[in-house]
């Protein structure tokens, strides 16, 4: 799994049990499979479609550094699973675990399109195919 962004926990994200607050972290998670999908299908318009169980292993706390794995599972014809891991960066500690989280590519009507991707691409190998 690739570890794509880290965060620092700050006191706006924490809860009033002092620790991270899960809705802060769903966000920042959504936010960052959005853009890799995005980035891989090469289509904008690419949403959340589902988001299998969420298993969150342990907590963080203000001033910790946190770090989003993401790993793709397969592309569909419209669409791409991946799973995703959030750690502490320092202790390594799984914070939380997501099996499947499904994002689809959606044309200007907001249907379903088709984005012909088999593979995970890397920016710097389309770079090269110019």
């Amino acid at each position: 799994m690739k570890f794509h962004t880290r965060k620092w926990v700050k006191p706006e994200d924490l809860n009033p049990n002092g620790t991270l607050f899960g809705g802060r972290l769903l966000q920042w998670i959504d936010e960052e499979v959005a853009l890799y999908a995005i980035i891989q299908l090469e289509i904008p318009k690419t949403v959340t479609k589902f988001m299998s169980e969420i298993d969150f292993v342990s907590s963080a706390k203000q001033g910790d550094i946190i770090e989003i794995g993401i790993e793709v599972v397969k592309f569909g014809r419209s669409s791409i699973t991946l799973n995703c891991e959030v750690r502490n960066k320092i202790t390594q500690k799984t914070i939380i675990a997501i099996d499947k989280i499904i994002m689809v590519s959606l044309d200007e009507d907001g249907n379903p399109v088709a984005h012909g991707k088999t593979k995970v691409e890397y920016v710097k190998d389309r770079l090269n195919k110019n």
